[in-house]
């Protein structure tokens, strides 16, 4: 039974779980991963962030073929959607990619169990878990545990609508990535990333879509007056946003679904569309471990209690990613992945989440890292505040994509960046150079004063913080 003995097995195989079984194993561990699917790479790869980006930049370029490409003197005649094609080619980038995590585990000399992994019984000295693959069982053997089993839909019944997801007229995210046609009509639930980067695929493809939201705003973690830029862009491409406004009921007719709207004064509207996706967020995934038979901690909301080195209330079991506390993120998960298996083999292991960048990938997108204004006041911290349109830029104008603008909040009294938030042209890209900055605690003025390319993107956020300390030379 030698070969069923590890040093460590992972439990699910997403961005966090496959990056934690590759670090493992690079520090010397005997490693095995545990997935309940047939590809590798869990929700991100397969059904989340890689296929909705493949739909988001095919969409993106039909809306520009259609809206814009005049304007650089390019005539298209008989424009027309293949849907299946672009179904196809986003299929293809998930199997390329889904391949690419099945040859890392091969060099990396990880054993793959496909099956549904359960703990069965405990000891102080293993956890031994059952492998359930084509009617077969497995006893597998290790010293240590990683779980790392992701997060599931939010279903209606969980939000108190008594109707199931039929993957036809009412829809999940699963169901919104691989349509067989381009609905009329199409009501979004919820107006967070999920909603807001899957209802734009279809608004591109000429989809009529209505976003409900039951709070103030969309994206309420990003900086407020930043929300309304953002906000104010997708309506102007045909994005309706209902705020403030709750779905109480869903009834399906023929071939549409009929919702009844609470409004801000509790009045009752209906819309009708042909279809309605669920998108208000996500839950975590434990189902099947048995977590309860061997006493690991859940807290209220279901996630698994960890401490600060992602142990659970048993010191040979760790947790990651979304069945843990924090922002359900795949490079969340991945540096928490790297940073567990640092910490089983004893060397420094930390995860800075304050630094931990969101980014919505609408066009334009959207992206911040940091507190917001309304943060800093909550906390009684003395800022100062740079900005800088795109529309100044000179790359950008050459583009023709001049929506949008950059963001820094600094402190008032070290100059420090306490936050940044864009809204642009490739905002996630030009995030990652006010990660790096805040994470070895730069100021406005390091980033201001760093030479930057001309013509780039990157001039906005120099500009912006040079504009901390009103110094910014194209404002």
């Amino acid at each position: 039974m030698a070969e069923n003995k590890f040093d460590v097995v992972v439990i699910g195989s997403g961005p966090g779980g496959y990056v934690c079984a590759i670090r493992c194993a690079q520090l010397g561990f005997k490693t095995a991963i545990v997935e309940k699917n047939s590809s590798l790479g869990g929700t991100c790869l397969n059904i989340g962030c890689i296929p909705s980006k493949a739909l988001l930049d095919s969409s993106e370029k039909y809306y520009q073929a259609i809206h814009h490409f005049k304007e650089h003197g390019i005539q298209i005649k008989d424009i027309a959607i293949d849907l299946e094609t672009m179904m196809k080619r986003k299929d293809q980038v998930v199997k390329e990619l889904t391949d690419g995590i099945k040859f890392l585990m091969n060099k990396n000399k990880i054993q793959v169990f496909n099956g549904i992994g359960s703990f069965y019984s405990y000891s102080t000295d293993k956890i031994e878990i059952q492998i359930h693959n084509n009617d077969k069982q497995e006893i597998i053997e290790t010293k240590k545990c990683v779980i790392a089993t992701g997060s599931q839909v939010i279903t209606p019944k969980d939000i108190g609508l008594n109707v199931d997801i039929d993957g036809e007229q009412i829809i999940i995210s699963d169901h919104a990535l691989s349509l067989k046609k381009i609905p009329k009509s199409l009501l979004v639930i919820g107006g967070g990333v999920i909603g807001l980067e899957l209802g734009s695929v279809w608004n591109r493809l000429g989809t009529a879509v209505t976003i409900v939201e039951v709070l103030p705003d969309i994206l309420m973690g990003l900086d407020g007056k930043m929300r309304q830029i953002a906000r104010k862009s997708l309506e102007k491409q045909g994005l309706k946003f209902l705020l403030q406004h709750k779905v109480i009921d869903l009834q399906k007719k023929q071939n549409s679904v009929l919702s009844k709207i609470q409004t801000p004064k509790n009045e009752t509207i209906e819309i009708e569309t042909e279809k309605v996706l669920v998108a208000v967020g996500r839950k975590p995934y434990t189902t099947g471990l048995n977590l309860e038979k061997i006493g690991v901690e859940l807290n209220e909301r279901g996630r698994i209690k960890v401490n600060e080195h992602w142990e659970t209330n048993l010191k040979n079991i760790f947790a990651i990613g979304d069945v843990i506390e924090g922002p359900m993120l795949a490079h969340k998960a991945e540096e928490e992945g790297v940073a567990v298996a640092n910490y089983i083999a004893n060397k420094y292991a930390h995860v800075n989440y304050n630094l931990c960048p969101f980014v919505v990938y609408t066009w334009p997108e959207i992206a911040w890292v940091g507190k917001s204004e309304e943060k800093l006041k909550e906390e009684g911290i003395e800022y100062n505040v740079g900005t800088f349109l795109f529309r100044a830029n000179g790359r950008a104008k050459g583009m023709g994509e001049t929506e949008g603008q950059v963001k820094i909040l600094a402190d008032k009294k070290t100059d420090k960046i306490l936050g940044v938030s864009i809204v642009g042209p490739y905002a996630s890209e030009i995030l990652g150079e006010a990660v790096v900055a805040m994470e070895f605690g730069g100021s406005a003025e390091d980033l201001g004063r760093s030479f930057h390319s001309h013509p780039n993107l990157l001039e906005v956020i120099k500009e912006a913080a040079l504009d901390v300390n009103k110094e910014a030379i194209h404002k």
